[in-house]
């Protein structure tokens, strides 16, 4: 529905009973007792609803046991009534000559539907003719909630109980006052003595909601139905959630921007994850953190599942298992994988998540500048024989003395140090030559392969020169507006979130933005591009930071790049990531087509 368009008042009012007060769905807030049923029957020439018409509907609307009021009334299909219909229902084509047809009957049927839910045994079948119905005559569809019968039956009776789950079957189980009989009033009432009876049955598996009832209709798991409970009473806020063990264990840790619909949600025909459906069997509760906005709620949960690694948790479990590439301070650097950023001044790259990511950085920078691939510690006193790689010219050999100190630094190790603290234009370009040599020689695979290496170094020299230039300053004061009116406030001290609030709404954010600084933690600055968080936690606030509606309010220094950093080569990442994803073997035009390598080095 489009806002400010009015709707027909069967349309407004189906949508006022579901939407609560702020305007969001809350079905789960609506006991089965308060609500209103509205519980229909159709009979119908039979097919599929666009090739069939409707001959009669029967409907009853009932509120906490209680019929409130009937309609019933033959409709005219406006076609032939096929034999085999009038010896089931007894309806023949001279009862449905004088009957109204459905473009007639549907204004009042849909006012009879306001407000209330949609019963029906089988409805899906039911909702598709009168959806159609709609489509064809012009009227808008109110999609109320649906509620089947027969699906609620399939989990809350077993095969003992009953055999089936035809309409005659539970009719009779529950001692239906009227039985059903193809007619689509007395069916109506049937399934209405269906319901109170399914309803009774639903309470002994917590089910006491129109939320609750809609859920369990779907196909979930005994974990589901029987956890459901731990969803109650949750807040509606942002904020994290943790499912404990009986021993008070973290299983799982999430976020989202309303906890309690997001739990609920675990317990629903949705979530089909078997691992949750485990954890689901594991966890005896669920603690609730509630935070001032999303991005506090996004931190806190890579914060905990740092600190718990929670079992059921794959992303971010281990943050701390990062990688650097480090140029060893050495009379002849090499590049090595190291676990932790070093205090000794030296040149390092990443974090990398993996080692075999940052083998591959490496790689890139040997395709580029001639750094040393041995392990040797290597002396100006003894010589070492030379590898291989400096018979193929790939190294110039600083084992057997045959460049000095200062010419392999000027050629090897300061392009390196350059490319990672400025400049990496000749590192790059360096590798976009040798896929052209490659591409020339049409050895499109070990191109493909050098491009791969490629895409590993520019992911990590963006990054890194991102996240150093934000960990720099000592503090940033940044805020945006949020959907209420007010401001979503955070202080960023070294890359780190020190605190988060959210001012009231239609009050200036001032008093709050001085309160939060002041009880804001206390960072203090360290070596590296993350010093005082992890990178996952420093991206999700640059990510924060780089939206359109966040503004700056304070910062504590000069938040700069690089003039010609990295981030110029941020097009040419996406157009290799782009061929590499597609299997492109067209190497060349995908990534080296050289007016495009130069109109980027120029940026």
């Amino acid at each position: 529905m489009l806002p400010g368009v009015a709707q027909p008042a069967y349309v407004q009012g189906t949508l006022d009973t579901l939407l609560s007060a702020d305007g969001s769905v809350d079905p789960a807030a609506v006991s089965l007792a308060d609500t209103t049923f509205v519980v229909l029957d159709l009979e119908t020439t039979g097919g599929a609803p666009d090739g069939g018409g409707i001959t009669e509907i029967g409907a009853v609307k009932v509120r906490a046991g209680e019929q409130l009021a009937e309609f019933g009334t033959l409709v005219n299909p406006g076609e032939p009534l096929p034999p085999f219909i009038t010896v089931l229902t007894g309806i023949t084509e001279a009862m449905l000559r004088p009957a109204p047809p459905i473009e007639t009957v549907l204004p009042a049927l849909l006012e009879f539907l306001r407000g209330a839910v949609l019963v029906a045994h089988n409805a899906p079948y039911d909702v598709g003719f009168l959806k159609a119905a709609c489509a064809k005559h012009g009227y808008p569809w109110p999609a109320p909630r649906v509620l089947d019968t027969a699906a609620l039956a399939r989990r809350a009776l077993t095969r003992d109980e009953v055999p089936n789950r035809k309409l005659g079957t539970l009719a009779h189980f529950f001692r239906s006052v009227v039985q059903p009989n193809h007619r689509a009033l007395d069916d109506a009432k049937a399934t209405v003595d269906v319901l109170h009876g399914l309803i009774e049955r639903l309470g002994s598996f917590r089910v006491h909601t129109l939320g609750d009832a809609i859920e369990f209709a779907k196909a979930i798991t005994p974990a589901q139905r029987n956890r459901r409970h731990l969803a109650d009473g949750l807040p509606h806020v942002p904020g994290i959630y943790v499912f404990r063990a009986a021993d008070d264990r973290p299983l799982y840790v999430g976020k989202s921007n309303d906890i309690g619909k997001r739990v609920r949600s675990y317990f629903t025909a949705s979530e089909k994850r078997p691992r949750m459906s485990e954890m689901l069997t594991a966890a005896v509760r669920v603690e609730a953190v509630e935070c001032a906005h999303e991005l506090e709620a996004e931190v806190r949960e890579l914060r905990l599942i740092a600190a718990h690694s929670p079992p059921y948790n794959r992303r971010s479990k281990y943050p701390e298992r990062v990688v650097w590439l480090k140029l060893t301070d050495e009379v002849f650097p090499r590049l090595s994988v190291v676990r932790r950023f070093g205090t000794d001044g030296a040149t390092h790259l990443g974090p990398f998540s993996s080692r075999r990511t940052a083998e591959l950085a490496a790689a890139a920078v040997y395709d580029a500048v001639p750094l040393r691939q041995c392990n040797h510690k290597l002396s100006l006193r003894t010589r070492t024989p030379a590898c291989a790689l400096a018979e193929l010219g790939r190294c110039p050999a600083p084992c057997e003395h045959e460049i000095s100190p200062q010419e392999y630094d000027l050629r090897a190790a300061a392009p390196f140090r350059t490319a990672t603290s400025g400049d990496p234009g000749p590192v790059i370009e360096a590798i976009l030559a040798r896929i052209d040599t490659l591409s020339d020689k049409q050895r499109y695979e070990e191109a493909a392969t050098v491009r791969s290496r490629l895409i590993a170094l520019l992911r990590a020299l963006i990054r890194m020169q991102r996240l150093d230039a934000l960990t720099r300053l000592p503090e940033i004061v940044a805020a945006r507006r949020d959907d209420k009116g007010g401001w979503e406030i955070v202080v960023i001290r070294h890359g780190r979130l020190a605190a988060a609030a959210t001012s009231p709404p239609r009050e200036h954010p001032r008093p709050t933005l001085d309160a939060v600084r002041l009880t804001a933690e206390t960072v203090l600055p360290g070596p590296g591009p993350v010093p005082a968080a992890s990178a996952e936690e420093t991206e999700r606030i640059l990510a924060w930071l780089d939206r359109v509606d966040t503004r700056l309010v304070e910062t504590s220094g000069d938040w700069v790049s690089p003039a010609r950093g990295a981030a110029r080569f941020t097009a040419l990442l996406t157009r290799a990531e782009s061929a590499a994803s597609t299997q492109d073997s067209t190497v060349r035009l995908s990534v080296t087509d050289r007016s495009y390598d130069a109109r980027s080095l120029r940026l």
